[in-house]
């Protein structure tokens, strides 16, 4: 298996730590808001990441924090009048609606900042001592950046550009600092904000700090895969690796893997030019299942373009997957038979061809837009085939076969058993007795009443099925 490792800038063998273990950590939302589709796009590919790991058995410790402490959290708060914690547990109860409804699995543990402060303070603490960090007459705590000699190592940046950039973005209140590129490992409180006593002030922890500590308690010293979006590299991931390698001395985290930036036509995703979308946004006119599917229908180190066009193009893609699974299942449904009979043998193993090239996909970088071209492949192959098969084990190890790839990606492909209304059943057993007799005007008649109910009818060779509209 192989992961583009953002630390080296090449595709690495994958080994893990421990043989059929793997501990990965993922940068989670900050919940002042509904979750947006950039934050879906890492949550989605990363767990079909670990989907995959998971179906090749090995066990993975899978670790994604809620970022419950800060300035927009506390902005919000003020605007409405409440506590901030009133409004980060309305906002983590609501991603996990939306990740539940996008079929994400829920993380090994999900941290909360606010819970895991003792545990910053312990990093911090550490920190001072070994003189990697400094007490500011105020009371907060910086971090010495060249005190990590290796500072800009994942974001492949310069120690002396970085300060030439950054001598001209000291704000108020940061002229305390050693040299203009040490980071907030602590703050102060400001009047109406949460804080915590702590041996420097009652105050908070600075944003950096919050993933090295939660990784640490989570997952230990080194862990195997940091993931997250790459507009995190720098300062965000720059900074942990700094804060974790300094108080450890060991590596902070073996592979690093980034997501490319999501776009909205072309353009990038912003509030103040109106193209901000929401996953509920989303939601309302399109089903979960076609967001997940585009997400995953290009590499996730590719820059993806989202659309209603290449959404509608999503939609109907998966409609072929799911037309083909209806077929499978309406002729298992219809088949007798639990042996292969002689002419299917082969025909049944040709269907390992496809979860081969499906592997190979998925353990090259998590190619998941080539593992659903294989997907294609497969439903091309089954419906070319589908015509010499006749029993229902033959029909089976077809669908399985589908639907173990599709679950890989976490795609749910299968209806839901339905039961429809008993006037519904009426009319479609009506329309195929006028079929029967020939009377194609009364079955046509039936098929447009049933489409102005919702109800979709295919006449297939198998027979009749249907679908909601």
């Amino acid at each position: 298996m192989k992961i583009y490792n953002t630390l080296n800038k090449r595709k690495e063998e994958f080994f893990p730590q421990r043989v059929g273990h793997v501990s990965m950590y993922v940068c989670g939302p900050t919940v002042y808001n509904l979750i947006h589709i950039g934050n879906a796009r890492p949550m989605i590919v990363f767990d079909a990441f670990r989907r995959f790991l998971e179906y090749k058995g090995i066990e993975v410790n899978y670790v994604s924090n809620f970022t419950d402490v800060d300035d927009k959290i506390i902005k919000k708060a003020q605007e409405e009048g409440v506590d901030p914690t009133v409004i980060s547990e309305r906002y983590i109860e609501e991603c996990k609606k939306d990740m539940e409804a996008l079929n994400i699995k829920p993380a090994t543990v999900h941290p909360k900042a606010t819970e895991e402060i003792d545990e910053m303070l312990a990093l911090i603490d550490e920190l001072v001592l070994k003189d990697h960090a400094y007490v500011a007459k105020d009371g907060t705590v910086y971090f010495r950046t060249r005190s990590f000699k290796e500072y800009g190592k994942l974001s492949h940046k310069n120690l002396d550009d970085l300060e030439a950039g950054n001598r001209e973005l000291l704000v108020s209140g940061e002229e305390q600092k050693e040299d203009p590129l040490d980071f907030v490992l602590w703050k102060p409180k400001k009047d109406g904000e949460p804080y915590w006593d702590s041996f420097y002030c009652q105050g908070r922890p600075g944003w950096h700090i919050e993933c090295s500590a939660m990784s640490r308690k989570y997952l230990g010293e080194t862990i195997d895969i940091h993931a997250g979006g790459e507009d995190l590299i720098f300062p965000h991931h720059e900074n942990e690796i700094a804060q974790s390698e300094s108080c450890s001395g060991q590596t902070f985290a073996r592979y690093w893997m980034h997501n490319a930036f999501l776009n909205i036509d072309n353009k990038k995703m912003s509030k103040s030019t109106g193209n901000f979308f929401t996953v509920r946004d989303i939601l309302r006119r399109y089903e979960p299942m076609v967001l997940r599917f585009f997400m995953l229908s290009a590499h996730y180190r590719s820059p993806l373009n989202f659309s209603d066009e290449l959404m509608e193009s999503a939609k109907n893609s998966l409609d072929r997957i799911r037309t083909c699974v209806d077929k499978l299942t309406n002729a298992i449904n219809m088949s007798e038979g639990t042996m292969l009979a002689r002419n299917e043998y082969a025909i049944v193993d040709g269907l390992s061809k496809y979860k081969m090239q499906f592997e190979e996909a998925m353990g090259d970088d998590n190619n998941t837009a080539t593992a659903i071209s294989t997907i294609f492949e497969l439903v091309k192959y089954i419906n070319v085939n589908m015509i010499e098969m006749s029993t229902k084990e033959g029909f089976t190890r077809m669908k399985d076969m589908l639907l173990l790839l599709c679950d890989i990606l976490g795609l749910i492909v299968e209806k839901k058993e339905e039961v429809l209304d008993e006037d519904i059943e009426k009319l479609i057993d009506e329309r195929q007795k006028a079929r029967t007799e020939k009377n194609f005007a009364r079955a046509d008649e039936i098929r447009k009443q049933l489409l102005d109910m919702g109800i979709v009818l295919e006449d297939t060779r198998e027979g009749v099925t249907w679908k909601r509209a």
